[in-house]
């Protein structure tokens, strides 16, 4: 049934939510791979437990694209089971979902990120990571925002455990150009 409201159709609003192990060295079924968020390493004595190069925020960014659109997760796109996928750049994630995007006649609208990481704080890498979202979605850096919360010294996170990102996305129905 059509919507009575004619905006309906012409925004998306999408939720990612991503979280990685932290863990300082050792060895696994899984390589540690460098603190990648949004594209930018940071410095930092532990690394992330995953199968592709691990940016928990780009791997939010494209769960909440793919959200928008009513797509499938991350996970069933790109299966961490799958070795085609072992320490690939996560930028080609956000890549795809952004095909997806724009094919479905849709752009970005703005994004705002919240990052929760005990340590180490992201106000030194926030304005790299704004831009490179940027860069990666299309969009001015006006229409990107970064947040970074601690844990509180509470849980996995708060204990220098684990970090974790939550993203919102408004996407806006493209109008055809004539």
């Amino acid at each position: 049934m059509p919507s009575a409201n004619p905006m309906i159709s012409h925004i998306r609003v999408g939720h990612g939510y991503d979280l990685h192990r932290l863990e300082a060295g050792g060895t696994g079924e899984q390589a540690l791979r460098p603190l990648i968020l949004g594209g930018v390493r940071l410095e930092h004595d532990k690394g992330v437990r995953a199968h592709s190069d691990g940016d928990t925020l780009l791997h939010a960014v494209t769960d909440a694209l793919l959200g928008a659109l009513a797509e499938p997760d991350i996970g069933r796109l790109f299966p961490d089971n799958d070795p085609a996928h072992d320490g690939r750049d996560s930028a080609d994630f956000v890549n795809a979902a952004m095909n997806r995007v724009r094919a479905a006649g849709y752009a970005v609208g703005n994004l705002d990120c919240t990052v929760i990481l005990q340590r180490p704080r992201l106000a030194g890498a926030r304005d790299r990571i704004r831009a490179n979202l940027a860069g990666l979605l299309g969009v001015d850096i006006g229409s990107v925002n970064v947040k970074g919360k601690s844990g509180e010294h509470v849980g996995p996170v708060g204990e220098g455990r684990a970090v974790e990102a939550h993203v919102v996305v408004l996407l806006v129905r493209c109008e055809a150009q004539s």
